[in-house]
């Protein structure tokens, strides 16, 4: 680590001088800031110990855990990479990522054993698990913090720790590779912008393998905070934490708010503390929350690929937008020909500066149409209007997106899978408003001639083959989809068949 460097690692030591300070609550147990940075270091030396190098990728595959975060600054300090796997994956899915990065180890969450049954498992040289016996053949992770952990801190600067799998692209997914100071950078940036201090709790009730859940979690460790994690997402004990952790802030995705506020109506709870939620939501949800709350909700527009977000600010200020550009990004809209384009109109959005991504892991090709001309293009349409908000106004035709849930769903993945069924001719997936998850997945399909099937068959049929939550919510038989130029008219399906 250079002399300018600061390792992740900063997060924790920086606040662990104030030593009963706490860091994280977990199923009503507390770790404070020191007991976290002797864990950390421990657990660093038990991988150092095992072989465990600079360089060296660390997959996880775990619901909300204490031992997430643990391993992500073991690995910071060491200079290894980890890669978070989403849990709502199928096995074949799962085995792709990890083959694409190809680990030294991976750390598998108690139950979540089936999601590594299509893997190698002599590809992988070492194996833990999170349950407090082992599984198997797996170690329990216990087992890897030595007695005597030093903390030596060889990642820092622009050194990567942090593989985020994106959502797949034609059916292969990338990695967004984010060093230490984007994610440093990322959290001075949220704790200067909300405030945030050592009076701070976060309901961390959004999976970890998320930018949005894990860089809200970074920021509030930064500035003192505590984090209160949920292991998964359940709405009666978020609902309970609110008053009785006197939580400050969170963050949301379609449905998590609208359930949390049902259940706050029908137990009663005060939710007094709350200050902001941050995210995406539907209009609905959030002038309830600011009606039967004193809580702002906040959003902004970011990417993996961006450390998280890089415009924010309160719905209040400007209903509609994302917010304006925060200081450590340069963000602007370009036409075609990379040109920046005038106030309220539409182009690409593209982002400069140090909350910017490394590049995609193992796809230079990818990397370099990204960062053409000095600036990542994201892929997003947008437009400033006078005073400097941003509006998002969805993905170019060529990077077609479906946010469901808060999940990224790419059409040409499911389109692949819907194509690959026995009696399916073509296929085109839009996305369609949903009330539930803001956006849904709606497949407009063509059978073979003489071929029957239900909606409810083909959805189960590409559930068994994708996660779930990319599975089509509505199905549309056609005997034909419009055609432009000897291809599927997707435009011309989004007119016809884009309601809900």
């Amino acid at each position: 680590m250079g002399l300018r460097d600061l390792c992740l690692t900063h997060l924790v030591t920086h606040n662990a001088r104030t030593a009963e300070e706490p860091a994280l609550i977990f199923a009503g147990r507390e770790i404070s800031f020191a007991g976290l940075a002797a864990r950390m270091a421990a657990l660093a030396a038990g991988l150092r110990q095992r072989g465990l190098t600079k360089g060296d990728r660390i997959c996880i595959l775990s619901q909300n855990h204490p031992a997430f975060l643990e391993l992500l600054f073991a690995a910071a300090d060491v200079g290894a990479i980890l890669v978070p796997l989403n849990w709502r994956l199928k096995p074949e899915e799962v085995s792709q990522i990890v083959q694409r990065v190809e680990p030294k180890m991976c750390v598998v969450g108690a139950d979540l054993e089936g999601l590594i049954s299509h893997l190698d498992r002599q590809a992988v040289s070492l194996w833990a698990s999170l349950s407090g016996n082992g599984h198997g053949s797996f170690e329990p992770l216990e087992a890897y913090y030595a007695e005597a952990g030093e903390l030596v801190a060889e990642g820092g600067g622009d050194d990567p720790c942090l593989i985020l799998p994106t959502a797949a692209v034609e059916g292969v997914p990338r990695g967004a590779l984010l060093s230490h100071h984007n994610l440093l950078t990322a959290c001075q940036q949220m704790w200067t912008a909300l405030g945030l201090g050592p009076w701070d709790r976060h309901l961390a009730a959004l999976p970890l393998f998320h930018i949005t859940g894990l860089g809200l979690s970074l920021a509030v460790m930064y500035a003192g905070g505590v984090n209160v994690l949920l292991e998964r997402f359940d709405p009666q004990a978020g609902d309970q934490l609110m008053d009785a952790q006197g939580i400050t802030l969170m963050a949301t995705f379609p449905p998590i708010l609208a359930s949390l506020l049902d259940a706050r109506a029908a137990s009663g709870a005060q939710w007094k503390s709350l200050r902001y939620v941050l995210g995406l939501d539907s209009p609905e949800a959030i002038q309830r929350l600011m009606k039967e709350t004193r809580a702002q909700f906040w959003t902004g527009y970011g990417q993996s690929e961006t450390s998280g977000v890089v415009t924010l600010g309160a719905v209040t200020e400007r209903p509609g937008s994302a917010g304006r550009p925060l200081p450590a990004a340069w963000v602007r809209c370009v036409d075609k020909a990379d040109q920046p384009v005038g106030v309220d109109q539409a182009g690409e959005i593209v982002v400069r500066g140090p909350l910017v991504f490394q590049g995609y892991w193992g796809d230079p090709s990818a990397t370099e149409y990204a960062f053409r001309g000095g600036w990542h293009h994201t892929g997003d349409l947008g437009k400033f209007d006078q005073q400097g908000y941003l509006y998002y106004l969805g993905r170019k035709p060529e990077k077609d997106l479906i946010k469901s849930g808060g999940e990224n769903i790419y059409p040409a993945e499911v389109e692949r899978v819907l194509r690959s069924l026995p009696g399916v001719r073509e296929a085109c997936v839009i996305g369609v408003p949903d009330e539930r998850w803001g956006e849904a997945v709606k497949a407009v399909v063509e059978l073979e001639e003489g071929v029957q099937m239900t909606p409810d068959a083909l959805i189960a049929a590409v559930a068994e083959r994708i996660a779930s939550y990319k599975k089509p919510r509505h199905v549309v038989f056609v005997e034909r989809l419009p055609q432009a130029e000897g291809e599927v008219d997707r435009e011309a399906v989004k007119a016809e068949y884009g309601e809900g």
